[in-house]
């Protein structure tokens, strides 16, 4: 199959929305499928960076298309459908509502994927047009809890033949013989202690207060924050300093391509989102957010400490994670001191979190798409 992919994000970049955009046309092309990426011109780069930055193997083409500012997306979504359809794609695969929309119009099958509601000024009219077009179309949400809010928002219910669920995931191939965490902070150059690590963003609704009053509680556990870009990561820097707090190492952004064995230098790994959760675009995405670091969690088959946010339990449970209150540290320093104490527990549930990591493969996500996307050909 030719998949012509088009995504709005910046390729390459830090950002969550880039980084999983990627990997969903890695999958592809690792399926064995025509695949090629457009994306806006902002930056263009090589393929050896990309697959550095991405964590990625085989190659795939990347189109960076020059668009007018003023237009936004829609110059951008335009010109890359019309490439895509020059291409010979038989599907267009977006993360792009406008370029869904577009595809609709030129009577190509499309993959819309939402991880949010439709948004901006003129998003829910577009979802509207797209959903009342002939033309077939798969929608994927990446939570029931967001495809439910989108059927009652529109008023609309998805069929079994044009939803998927499809949660974000992970590449277990890149955590097969891991190596135990001792084994990792040496190979990283850290102080060989009980680590409790975090990786990803440091703004709004990640927990960082709350991971600074863990840190200043447990002076005894070394505390592992991984990612962040500059500009978030030197306030938190100051606080430490200012409270002596001196049981934190932070990395600063860390390519995905090295991201495992950083998340594998931790005995265990946190999610202490707050029960609001800003978005990348803005917003509070707490009753739909489903994280990739939590599929990467699950990889490293180290034991989860989660925020108690209802979301959370599509992908976790018990065997694999312990839930706390984000909102009552002394919970999560309990829950630290509970498993840093039982080694065993901690065994099982990283057992149970192995397995659990190869039901949300990027490759499995990936195949279900397509296959139900060869029923819409048909």
């Amino acid at each position: 199959m030719k998949i012509g992919c088009i995504t709005t994000s910046i390729i390459p970049s830090k950002t969550a929305n880039s980084i999983q955009a990627v990997k969903v046309v890695h999958a592809l092309r690792q399926l064995g499928h025509d695949v090629h990426l457009w994306v806006p011109e902002f930056q263009k780069s090589d393929w050896e960076t990309i697959a550095h930055t991405y964590g990625i193997l085989q190659q795939f083409p990347i189109s960076w298309i020059p668009f007018h500012r003023e237009l936004k997306q829609y110059d951008f979504s335009w010109k890359a459908v019309q490439k895509a359809r020059q291409w010979g794609a038989d599907i267009i695969y977006t993360w792009t509502l406008q370029s869904a929309f577009f595809a609709s119009l030129k009577k190509i099958v499309s993959v819309m994927e939402f991880h949010d509601f439709p948004m901006g000024f003129m998003g829910p009219n577009l979802f509207r047009w797209l959903m009342a077009s002939s033309t077939p179309k798969l929608i994927m949400c990446t939570t029931n809890a967001l495809a439910e809010g989108i059927e009652e928002q529109y008023n609309i219910h998805f069929s079994d033949t044009t939803l998927q669920i499809a949660p974000n995931g992970t590449d277990p191939e890149r955590y097969d013989h891991l190596p135990d965490p001792e084994d990792c902070r040496n190979q990283l150059g850290l102080t060989n202690a009980f680590t409790v690590g975090y990786t990803g963003h440091f703004y709004a609704g990640r927990g960082m207060s709350l991971l600074m009053d863990i840190a200043k509680n447990m002076p005894h556990v070394q505390f592992l924050w991984v990612g962040g870009q500059d500009e978030d990561i030197r306030p938190w820097q100051d606080k430490l300093s200012r409270l002596s707090i001196e049981n934190v190492h932070i990395t600063g952004f860390i390519p995905n391509s090295q991201l495992p064995l950083y998340q594998g230098a931790a005995d265990i790994l946190l999610m202490p989102y707050g029960k609001k959760i800003a978005g990348s675009s803005g917003g509070d995405i707490s009753r739909v957010i489903n994280p990739m670091k939590m599929f990467d969690y699950l990889g490293t088959g180290r034991p989860i400490i989660a925020s108690e946010i209802p979301v959370f339990h599509e992908i976790l449970d018990s065997e694999t994670t312990l839930f706390c209150n984000p909102e009552i540290g002394e919970e999560w320093v309990a829950a630290i001191h509970y498993l840093k104490e039982n080694e065993e527990i901690r065994q099982q549930m990283s057992s149970c979190a192995l397995e659990k990591a190869k039901i949300y493969s990027w490759k499995n996500r990936a195949s279900i798409s397509l296959q139900k996307v060869n029923r819409l050909l048909q």
